[in-house]
C-alpha cells in the first residue's frame, strides 16, 4: 500500500473507531483487470474502512501490494469530500513531511471543465532498513455525493530508488497525460 494512502487509511480507520475489513472481492464495480499505459493490473487487495470508504489495489502478475514496482489503485468516498479537498489533505500531509522527506515535491492540476483534480507526487521512506522511493499520480473525480480517486503508483526500493529518481524525468509527464486522458471504469457501491 503506497506510503501516504496508508497514513490516510490509518486516519480514517481511528478516526472512525471502527475495525477495516479487507478482502481480495471487487466492492466498487471495477473488478479488473486495469489496463493502464499498456498494463494488466490485476484486483490484488481491497479494504472497507469505513461505511463511505472503500479502497481497492491492483497489481501487474508476479507483483504484490506490499512489494511493487507499478500499482494501480481506486478510493471511493461516496459521500464527503469534493476533488480538491480530497486532493488538498494529501498536499497538506506531505507538506508535513518535507522536513523529513527529501525528495518529497507534488505538483496540483486542476481541470476546471470537469471538476477533476489531478496529483502528481514523490515521497521516499527508510522503513525497516530499506529505501523506497514511491512516484503517485491520483486523479480525483466527482462521484455522486463525493469523490473516486483513480490512481498510479511506481516504487524503486534500494539501489532501484535512485534508478526510479534518474528516469523519472523521461516517463513522468507522459504518465501523468495517461491518466489524466484514461477512460475511466464507472463506479458502482453496492
Amino acid at each position: 500500500m503506497s506510503m501516504v494512502r496508508g497514513l490516510l487509511a490509518l486516519m480514517v480507520i481511528v478516526g472512525a473507531g471502527c475495525m477495516p475489513t479487507w478482502a481480495q472481492e471487487d466492492a466498487v464495480g471495477v473488478p479488473g483487470p486495469v489496463v493502464y499505459d499498456g498494463t494488466s493490473f490485476e484486483l490484488a487487495w481491497t479494504s472497507h474502512p469505513t461505511e463511505t470508504f472503500y479502497k481497492q489495489e491492483y497489481v501487474p502478475a508476479g507483483q504484490t501490494v506490499e512489494r511493487y514496482d507499478k500499482m494501480f489503485m481506486v478510493d471511493v468516498l461516496t459521500e464527503g469530500p469534493t476533488p480538491d479537498a480530497a486532493a488538498q489533505s494529501i498536499v497538506e500531509s506531505l507538506g508535513e513531511r518535507k522536513g523529513t522527506d527529501p525528495v518529497v515535491n507534488f505538483q496540483v492540476m486542476k481541470n476546471e471543465a470537469t471538476g477533476e483534480v489531478l496529483l502528481d507526487f514523490l515521497l521516499s521512506s527508510d522503513e525497516g532498513g530499506t529505501l523506497i522511493v514511491e512516484w503517485n499520480a491520483y486523479r480525483y473525480v466527482p462521484v455522486g455525493d463525493g469523490v473516486a480517486m483513480f490512481g498510479i503508483s511506481r516504487r524503486g526500493y534500494d539501489d532501484g530508488a535512485a534508478d526510479l529518481l534518474m528516469a523519472l524525468k523521461d516517463w513522468r509527464m507522459g504518465a501523468i497525460e495517461e491518466l489524466a486522458g484514461m477512460e475511466l471504469p464507472e463506479i458502482v457501491v453496492e
